[in-house]
């Protein structure tokens, strides 16, 4: 037997590059971070990861650097980053691509990525803390008088309704998803909605968070027929950074829906 070979086989993953931001920031939150080798330009969490040799943008990948940096694992993201894996195994890169899109599969990544690296119980730690405040912010709004009916804005052009995950914490925040229909489809294009739409299930919030883009909150109030809508009435139109509610990891367990909360907390007391 080739005990060299046998060692090496068993070894965890030691250069690992990461092309979105939530599997960065779990291995810095795990202490990890010496293993992170080349990460995603869009990533920002923890600060300290913009030391990182950036590599990409989230759909595009520079494969010369990336093979100079001579990963023994890639990590990368949903269909969006299909194009990216495909190329990664054709060139005989180790690849991981994961596809959380609800708050119970964020919770098997993060599971999954603490294996990768060894740190099985720091991983259980950490989900152990991100469902104690998710319950506490549940039991909070289980206190509001009403729940607010929440549009979520995932993107403008065209009107795409949030996915899975943001559609839950907005349920654990206090407020109602006005399109729970579309939450489990896999896909942005499978959640495109009409303005129309929109108007006809009569929001009482709008929070909008274009991935990658700042919200312009004048356009969406401006059009035709959303004054009819009382969110935009009652100017009860938020943004929520993409970097805190579309990273699905810890970013959104935390920052993101303590924003949500935040939000539909001072709506249901201005409403009483």
């Amino acid at each position: 037997m080739d005990l060299t070979f046998a060692a090496k086989s068993q070894a965890f993953p030691s250069r690992i590059v990461c092309l979105s931001d939530e599997a960065s920031e779990l291995l810095y939150l795990m202490g990890e971070q010496e293993r992170i080798v080349g990460v995603s330009g869009f990533s920002t969490r923890p600060p300290e990861v913009r030391s990182k040799p950036r590599v990409s943008t989230f759909r595009d990948a520079n494969f010369e650097a990336i093979e100079k940096l001579d990963p023994d694992l890639i990590i990368t993201y949903s269909d969006v980053q299909a194009e990216i894996t495909k190329e990664a195994i054709q060139r005989g890169l180790p690849v991981l691509n994961f596809n959380q899109r609800s708050v119970s599969e964020i919770f098997e990544f993060i599971a999954l990525i603490a294996r990768l690296v060894n740190q099985q119980d720091k991983g259980r730690q950490l989900i152990a803390a991100y469902e104690m405040e998710l319950q506490g912010i549940a039991n909070a709004a289980a206190e509001f008088a009403r729940r607010p009916r929440v549009f979520f804005e995932e993107w403008n052009d065209p009107i795409i309704s949030g996915i899975g995950w943001v559609e839950e914490l907005i349920e654990i925040a206090g407020g109602e998803p006005i399109f729970p229909e579309l939450r489990k489809a896999p896909k942005a294009k499978d959640r495109v909605v009409f303005p129309e739409q929109v108007i006809k299930r009569n929001p009482d919030v709008i929070i909008a968070s274009w991935c990658g883009m700042k919200v312009k909150k004048e356009s969406i109030c401006s059009r035709a027929g959303w004054d009819k809508i009382p969110a935009v009435r009652n100017g009860h139109v938020y943004e929520i950074p993409s970097s805190h509610i579309l990273q699905p990891g810890p970013a959104c367990l935390t920052d993101g829906v303590r924003e949500l909360h935040r939000i539909l907390a001072s709506v249901t007391m201005s409403a009483s």
